[in-house]
């Protein structure tokens, strides 16, 4: 009599939502949804603007004028600035674009960076006597050096035992960092007694300047160009594709999945390191803790945003730029808190990676019925 009951009785509608992975859209389509996801992003962060009493309009404007409009004296100021802000986020957004697109997620590029630097220190600190152009391609060597080995310790984890290489890099990042707070104790790296800080750089050690910010702007350029005919043009590149898609696929197809790992996380951890060289010979001539100033985790979001294009990493790192550089001068202006301007990036940023999201996937709702 039971069962009876149980199968008489009426089914119920049951409506669940769940995403699902969207077919390619069209180019013009995708244009389109950026376009609606960065007008969104404006009138929300204009809508939190307001809510603090301030003038949106006015605001972003100091955003534009903190970015681009300089002083009297040298009208180019803040455009260096942002250009300053610009290189380092690029350079790790590309380096980690590398080791992504064979889906080995790379988190440690912080450590990275800050390993190279520290590399490219001891040859400022030690040898600043050299000449001037061997100095700089010896702190250059020395910064690819050490950001390639300290990416290669947790690749050969992975490729031997299979460990996470996603707790695996950041991890390193937080002992790099201690690293450089041990060597801040140490004679000959310690800039004087009682003091927590590293030598500054001998002149000798800087990089040159050209349009009045360091050259690394140039390599940044270089290596926009460089990165994209690697990853598209070249057989390395294509055998980094295949692993990505399937490492199965791969090895029947007769790569050395595991020597292509190796050499894929080499080159991304050498130019996370080249990034860190050129911080501390281009912008801090010197060695401290906050070198990275962030960029090896926002590079991540940047590397994400462009889908793994260096053409479309350098449009995002400029947007960065121009935000975290007029931000500062908006704050100030209007006498807001730090605070508030992270909110307002977090923001922006958040409505950039939903509109990333739905280019790639969507909601689907599915009527089905359900007998209880």
């Amino acid at each position: 009599m039971v069962e009876s009951t149980v199968k008489n009785k009426p089914n119920t509608l049951e409506m669940p939502i769940r995403i699902a992975k969207r077919n390619e859209m069209g180019r013009k389509k995708v244009i389109l949804l950026r376009i609606a996801t960065f007008a969104l992003a404006i009138i929300a962060g204009g809508i939190f603007i307001a809510a603090m009493g301030q003038n949106p309009i006015e605001a972003y404007k100091l955003i534009l004028k903190g970015a681009f409009v300089g002083s009297q004296r040298n009208p180019l100021s803040s455009i260096q600035a942002t250009v300053i802000i610009f290189v380092p986020l690029l350079i790790v957004s590309i380096a980690l674009s590398f080791a992504f697109k064979m889906k080995f997620w790379n988190i440690g590029g912080e450590g990275q960076m800050i390993v190279g630097a520290i590399f490219a220190s001891y040859f400022a600190i030690f040898h600043s006597n050299l000449p001037h152009i061997v100095l700089i391609l010896l702190m250059f060597f020395g910064g690819a050096l050490g950001g390639a080995l300290w990416a290669l310790l947790p690749t050969l984890f992975k490729v031997r035992f299979d460990t996470n290489e996603t707790l695996f890099t950041l991890m390193l990042n937080y002992v790099a960092f201690y690293i450089v707070k041990y060597l801040e104790t140490l004679t000959g790296w310690r800039a004087r007694a009682g003091f927590a800080s590293i030598k500054h750089f001998e002149d000798n050690a800087k990089l040159l300047k050209v349009g009045g910010v360091h050259i690394g702007w140039i390599l940044a350029l270089l290596l926009i160009f460089l990165a994209y005919f690697y990853l598209n043009h070249t057989k390395q590149g294509y055998e980094i594709s295949v692993v990505g898609e399937s490492q199965a696929t791969a090895r029947y197809a007769g790569m050395n999945v595991r020597r292509i790992i190796l050499r894929t996380m080499i080159i991304s951890g050498a130019v996370c390191g080249i990034a860190g060289m050129i911080q501390v010979a281009g912008i801090d001539y010197t060695l401290s803790t906050g070198v990275t100033g962030g960029v090896g985790f926002k590079g991540i979001t940047v590397a994400w945003l462009a889908q793994l294009n260096p053409f479309i990493m350098a449009l995002i790192a400029a947007i960065f730029s121009i935000l975290e550089k007029g931000s500062g001068v908006m704050q100030s202006t209007l006498k807001i808190s730090a605070a508030a301007t992270d909110v307002l990036q977090g923001i922006i940023l958040f409505f950039f990676l939903g509109g990333e999201f739905f280019t790639r996937y969507t909601f689907v709702i599915t009527k089905r019925r359900v007998k209880k």
